[in-house]
């Protein structure tokens, strides 16, 4: 029996996403309020938000990608990853390996080390390969992304993340290597400490396999709505470990294997 498409309202459910942004105040979730959403209507609801946003004055500085460990995907029942938008107002730079993230612009934080892919030429899919991103690909750097969650208590489904900006929160990286790009990116090694205790640590091939992949995977993805990855786009390209929940004066040290950690403090 094939499910009905619920009717939805995809401008006012973006801007009812950018009103829990705003007022710090999460929504229930999508696929409860509105029904059994489809992938492409939560997609066309995150291009409306971001579209609300960029024309108040936000800029589109790369994308995230989701969803590319196994775990996550068997959780939400899904066999693709999923991905966003990232934005300049939720970027963080790091000065001296350090930066300061303040707690009260998020809601419900969770921590994550990542490997981030500078983009030094244009990828359009379909067919694009991990070989090509890496030929394509100016130079990497270890990330950091603080995911969050609009949706009550992170109860959310796929479509309920893919709507949400892939519960994108707010990130920063560390130098950007290009010596990194010549190692067996499935083998650096990650990890994490939170407030001097190790929780967490993961390698490259835990996203798709090879972080590579993910951003392959992601140039494809966009090719469905017409969107390439440009030079200067920087892409975030999965969790290396699971997400570590963040609240205010918490400190993480984040290390991938051969580059200098990023020490990041919730304030």
């Amino acid at each position: 029996m094939t499910e009905q498409v619920v009717t939805v309202d995809i401008q006012a459910v973006a801007q009812q996403l950018e009103a829990a942004l705003v007022s710090k105040q999460t929504i229930p979730p999508l696929t409860e309020t509105l029904g059994p959403l489809t992938s492409e209507q939560a997609y066309a609801i995150q291009t409306q938000w971001t579209e609300l946003r960029v024309a108040a004055g936000e800029r589109v500085i790369g994308r995230k990608i989701g969803l590319t460990s196994r775990a996550m995907q068997e959780q939400l029942g899904v066999r693709e990853p999923d991905y966003g938008s990232l934005w300049a107002s939720r970027y963080f730079p790091a000065v001296g390996g350090r930066v300061e993230v303040p707690r009260g612009l998020l809601i419900q934080p969770r921590l994550e080390g990542e490997i981030a892919f500078l983009i030094g030429r244009r990828l359009q899919g379909p067919g694009v390969t991990l070989q090509q991103v890496l030929a394509a690909t100016e130079a990497v750097a270890l990330s950091v992304e603080i995911v969050d969650s609009r949706i009550e208590a992170w109860r959310i489904k796929l479509a309920d993340t893919i709507a949400d900006d892939a519960s994108f929160g707010a990130f920063t990286v560390g130098p950007w290597s290009r010596s990194l790009l010549h190692e067996d990116l499935r083998t650096v090694g990650m990890v994490i400490h939170k407030n001097g205790e190790l929780v967490t640590e993961g390698i490259g091939a835990a996203a798709l396999g090879h972080p590579a992949r993910c951003v392959a995977w992601l140039a494809n993805k966009l090719a469905e709505f017409g969107v390439a990855l440009e030079p200067g786009d920087i892409v975030l390209s999965g969790s290396l470990a699971r997400a570590v929940p963040a609240e205010e004066g918490d400190i993480f040290v984040v290390e991938l294997h051969g580059q200098p950690p990023l020490t990041v403090r919730f304030v």
